[in-house]
């Protein structure tokens, strides 16, 4: 099973399909193509599997396991290639993009940790202070023209980058990700306990995949994240799964409908963390999909440098 293929899914379906055991103070509820792990802390985050999405359209698909890491690489029908290495435990770890030339261009390195990053992937900063129009910074897509959604696409920071972080450091740290811009996709919302797109609103993606399309054809570097949110209705557990789902089926509508690169898209759910209507009621305004350029937060000060030339980025 993957995000958004069953039609008509709901997650009340797949409670039947959820396992949960408690190792070492976690408790860990496996779904079949994601996890969803609480710590002793009582905080909680979900973990899916993204691969599918690069499954569209591919000439061939191979994976290898050497030393721990698993490379799995999607062949193109132009030749070339997509390289995706997770860690023992699926973790994430590099994402590259091969040409049939054989130049590589690194689009995510998560297995960089700064050597001022302590504990585990959460960083506590303090909120940033925003100095631009609250309309620009949180820009609602409804609202906004394609050169506002395309602008907030290639934004810089609301304030200086001191340092790299990491892919999970900025999925798990709302005030790492809440230093750059954001479009509200408030043109599509979700039927409650769904994450499936309906046709009509499938569309209306149209003007953010142009914005996407521009901003990586001026830099095949940017990686965007799709964040995926529920209304408060439903239990906690839920909604963290759902919210993911919702994520990934707008990542991969925007790859297949829209041609946006799928190594472009990253995606994360956040379940009913960060309502835009303050209800713990149904709200078809809080069960939305969010997307935000994170270039900037993984490449640190590197992040205003120009993509570099053909062929000069030396091979991984």
């Amino acid at each position: 099973m993957v995000a958004g293929a069953v039609l008509g899914a709901t997650i009340a379906d797949l409670h039947n399909q959820r396992r949960e055991v408690v190792e070492d103070g976690r408790t860990i509820y496996t779904e079949p193509d994601r996890i969803i792990i609480r710590d002793p802390s009582g905080q909680q985050y979900v973990r899916g599997d993204d691969l599918y999405r690069f499954r569209y359209g591919a000439r061939d698909i191979r994976t290898e396991t050497i030393g721990g890491e698993t490379r799995t690489v999607v062949i193109r029908p132009d030749g070339s290639e997509v390289i995706t290495v997770v860690g023992r435990d699926g973790q994430l770890l590099r994402r590259i993009r091969r040409d049939p030339r054989g130049r590589e261009l690194v689009i995510i390195d998560n297995s960089y940790r700064d050597p001022r990053a302590v504990g585990g992937y959460y960083v506590d900063l303090p909120p940033p202070v925003v100095r631009i129009p609250y309309d620009r910074y949180i820009v609602s897509a409804e609202d906004a023209s394609p050169d506002v959604i395309y602008e907030t696409m290639e934004a810089p920071p609301v304030e200086r980058i001191d340092r790299r972080y990491s892919l999970d450091e900025i999925r798990y740290s709302p005030n790492v990700r809440m230093r750059m811009p954001s479009v509200d996709i408030d043109t599509i919302t979700f039927d409650t306990g769904s994450w499936t797109i309906p046709p009509d609103q499938a569309e209306k993606l149209q003007v953010i995949a142009d914005g996407l399309n521009r901003a990586i054809q001026r830099n095949p570097r940017e990686v965007f994240l799709i964040e995926g949110h529920t209304d408060a209705v439903g239990n906690d557990i839920d909604n963290l799964s759902l919210s993911d789902r919702r994520a990934q089926a707008a990542a991969e509508l925007l790859t297949q409908q829209f041609g946006v690169p799928a190594e472009n898209l990253t995606s994360q759910g956040y379940g009913e963390q960060y309502p835009k209507e303050q209800t713990d009621g149904p709200s078809r305004i809080n069960r939305r999909v969010t997307v935000r350029r994170i270039t900037p937060l993984l490449n640190g000060e590197t992040a205003s440098l120009p993509p570099p030339p053909p062929g000069t980025e030396p091979p991984r």
